[in-house]
């Protein structure tokens, strides 16, 4: 049986492909899932994709996968820059979680320079589009 991996997407990625496309691109939400997913499958991976634009429910899906998934891709949109209670869930569950963003989070605003995230995942991966999504599952396969 394959692992499993669980993609969360946060707030606003859902609108990928229609939202500020100089950071985020013109590819849709949809298409960038199914690459994800197919990329996964390459990988031996079974992948689950989840996106929320609400806190509390992003921290429940991080409670509910803890038991039967290896490991996490987590996109936390801007909750990466102030939520505690997100960071708490990924440091609660113990499984190997890389935080993703399309952007260059380093290369924007100065309140997107700093993740309350990263402390507690494995790593962090910016600035390469979806891309980033690939290169964390790649990061994650040493350590599931």
């Amino acid at each position: 049986m394959a692992k499993k991996i669980v993609v969360i997407h946060g707030p606003n990625i859902n609108l990928t492909g229609e939202r500020e496309a100089t950071y985020y691109g013109k590819e849709s939400f949809a298409s960038i899932n199914a690459e994800i997913m197919e990329y996964a499958k390459n990988c031996g991976l079974d992948c689950e994709i989840y996106q929320s634009n609400v806190e509390g429910e992003i921290i429940n899906k991080l409670q509910q996968v803890r038991h039967d998934c290896a490991g996490i891709v987590i996109n936390a949109g801007a909750y990466t820059h102030y939520s505690y209670a997100i960071r708490d869930a990924i440091a609660s569950i113990c499984i190997p979680c890389v935080e993703v963003h399309m952007s260059n989070i380093h290369a924007r605003e100065a309140f997107r320079h700093t993740s309350v995230i990263a402390a507690v995942c494995a790593g962090q991966i910016s600035g390469f589009g979806k891309y980033s999504y690939f290169l964390a599952i790649q990061g994650l396969l040493p350590l599931i």
